[in-house]
């Protein structure tokens, strides 16, 4: 016994004397040893060999601040977990993206860009249905992942984005729209496969310091928005430490120099996330095959998804880019085909203001330029991404997650010597395909933008300084284009929807179609709402119709005011007469007014109910509405 205590204390002394000995760069450090855990000890250790010294210069003798010092190791050790292959790792890749961009490195030096192959769909047509119908019956397969890590600051409201109202005719927030679709999908999914065993087609949120406790508010207090608690699954982004200089030494925070500043890093750190989270495994077990990646705030991005789904089920896409025709050098990225001298290929996204510049260095005169589409061959990209989970998880478990960075810092003169302030490594869920082999089957979709695309991220002021012609992607142009995308498709199913009139709200020159809105249970696809409509029907300009209920069928309906059906299922509604009230406006209000909510006042409209029609089907039975 009496030599086993001996061994441990010289093991003891030996431990001091190798940390006295390892940690002699740094005297500040060294003398604070003893207050510190084995573990903390080795997180100072490596912060030393990684050239992270300075943290330490100020610290006092043991005794003063010992809580804070040890409350700075703790935030490293968080960073150093939180990032795959941990800070080491961070500030390698930090220094060589740094040193390329103070040399000015162009990232796709010795790539060529060429036009990636893809599918191109036409709303409403035969093949368009046909994918829909594929599409469908592959929900059953799926997981959704939504990215929402973000406020809605930038837009002018204090809230979490997916809280915001996606239109306010019915009030209805991005969270339960997005929730209402994908539980209607798989109830469409299970039906066509008339298969016994339902399954909860699972909803991962991907949220930040910013946003968990809120979107899980949200959540809460709303039931899960007709979801099972246990179907939808949080997890939570964690920021990265910010870097001070070109040496990636990191940036203590000015008001506490026990603290290191940090910042997001960026939606690509969902890959990680759900790799390390277990999911995919499980998914996987559970006999999954897609995983679709959604963003926060467009409003129309499911009326695209089944046909897309489709799309990467018969072309078997390991990944799939949903995308939007796009005019040349239009503010939005294009998926492009790149080819490097070393014979690497990948199709990904480049930024609009670097693909015009490589297109003419690499032997394209004229840059990026309409074809004889009228569009750019190069399709815009929008951010909503299909993957095949067999192939996702082969990748990933090579990259832990890890997604190919980039850094942007802000220069204060032409020498780069120094920063504005401090920045950090970024990373975009769209840049997964980087790291994969040219024998990944890489593809995209593109359906019209006024069917798939109208984020809201611009606030008021933004929005009105946008060049004529080009999208105002602001909470007033959002609400617009769902009207806009819900009167076209009831037009292509051969409802007579008036011409809209133009109208300008927070200086923003928007279309305004009639106000028609439907839960996803009415209708998923174009043959859900071609079987639910007949006859001969017509909707005025100045009108309001909203439908709720799953069975509401509408045949030669006359409507000039605001009509308002819903239904419990089992009640089956046959819609049709002539209605006509003084239905709901939409009045311009000032954007300024304190009286009015964040959420009206971003779109510079409220819409006044003044008169409508309005009935609930509340018991199972056949109905007819006709007033």
């Amino acid at each position: 016994m009496a030599s086993s205590a001996v061994n441990s204390a010289i093991e003891k002394l030996a431990n001091v004397q190798l940390n006295q000995l390892s940690t002699s760069s740094s005297p500040n450090l060294q003398k604070n040893l003893s207050i510190l855990s084995p573990d903390q000890i080795e997180l100072g250790k490596m912060l030393l060999e990684i050239g992270q010294g300075h943290l330490f210069e100020h610290w006092p003798d043991p005794g003063v601040d010992d809580d804070d010092k040890q409350a700075l190791l703790a935030q490293v050790s968080v960073l150093n977990s939180s990032y795959p292959g941990g800070l080491s790792s961070y500030i390698k890749t930090a220094r060589e993206l740094l040193a390329d961009s103070k040399a000015g490195k162009n990232p796709f030096d010795g790539f060529t860009p060429s036009v990636p192959s893809g599918e191109v769909l036409t709303f409403g047509d035969d093949s368009f249905i046909q994918y829909e119908e594929i599409g469908v019956k592959q929900v059953q397969n799926a997981a959704f992942v939504l990215v929402a890590g973000g406020l809605g600051e930038r837009l002018g409201y204090r809230g979490i984005k997916v809280a915001l109202p996606m239109e306010t005719t019915t009030g209805t927030c991005f969270l339960q729209h997005y929730i209402e679709s994908i539980l209607s999908l798989s109830e469409a999914s299970f039906k066509q496969a008339q298969c016994e065993c339902r399954r909860d087609v699972p909803l991962v949120i991907m949220t930040s310091d910013d946003t968990h406790e809120r979107t899980l508010q949200l959540l809460e207090s709303n039931s899960y928005f007709g979801m099972k608690p246990t179907q939808v699954k949080l997890l939570k982004q964690e920021k990265v430490a910010c870097l001070a200089d070109n040496d990636a030494r990191l940036a203590l925070d000015p008001n506490n120099k026990y603290r290191i500043q940090t910042k997001p890093h960026g939606h690509g750190d969902v890959h990680a996330l759900l790799y390390s989270s277990g999911l995919l495994k499980e998914w996987k077990d559970a006999g999954l095959r897609w995983v679709l990646f959604f963003q926060d705030t467009n409003g129309l991005l499911f009326k695209a998804i089944p046909a897309a789904l489709g799309v990467s089920a018969t072309k078997e896409y390991h990944v799939n880019s949903l995308a939007v025709p796009r005019k040349a050098k239009e503010v939005i990225g294009g998926i492009t085909k790149l080819t490097h001298t070393d014979g690497r290929e990948m199709v990904i996204n480049v930024e609009y203001n670097q693909l015009d510049p490589l297109l003419r260095a690499t032997g394209h005169p004229d840059g990026d330029v309409n074809c004889e589409t009228g569009y750019s061959p190069y399709p815009g990209n929008i951010n909503q991404l299909i993957l095949e989970l067999g192939p996702y998880i082969d990748e990933l478990s090579k990259t832990g997650g890890a997604i190919k960075e980039f850094v942007n810092p802000k220069y204060k003169d032409s020498t780069k010597t120094e920063f504005k302030s401090s920045t950090r490594l970024e990373c975009m869920m769209q840049d997964y395909p980087k790291t994969l082999s040219p024998s990944a089957r890489v593809g995209f979709t593109v359906t019209e933008t006024w069917l798939a695309y109208a984020p809201v991220k611009n606030n008021p002021e933004d929005a009105a300084k946008v060049p004529k012609g080009n999208p105002y992607h602001s909470a007033t142009s959002g609400e617009m284009a769902i009207y806009r995308a819900n009167s076209m498709i009831l037009k292509k199913a051969g409802v007579k929807v008036d011409d809209p009139v133009t109208q300008v709200f927070n200086g923003q020159e928007v279309e305004v179609w009639s106000r028609i809105v439907w839960k996803p249970k009415w209708a998923v696809t174009f043959a859900d709402v071609k079987s639910k409509v007949s006859g001969n029907n017509s909707v005025s300009q100045k009108s309001t119709l909203v439908v709720n209920g799953r069975d509401i069928f509408i045949e030669d309906l006359s409507l000039d005011g605001a009509l308002v059906v819903d239904s419990v299922d089992g009640a089956e509604v046959k819609v049709g007469g002539s209605v006509c009230n003084g239905g709901w406006t939409v009045e311009s209000i000032d954007k300024d007014s304190s009286e009015l909510p964040e959420e009206v006042r971003i779109r510079g409209f409220k819409i006044i109910k003044s008169e409508q029609v309005q009935q609930f089907f509340g018991e199972p039975g056949k109905f007819s509405l006709k007033p």
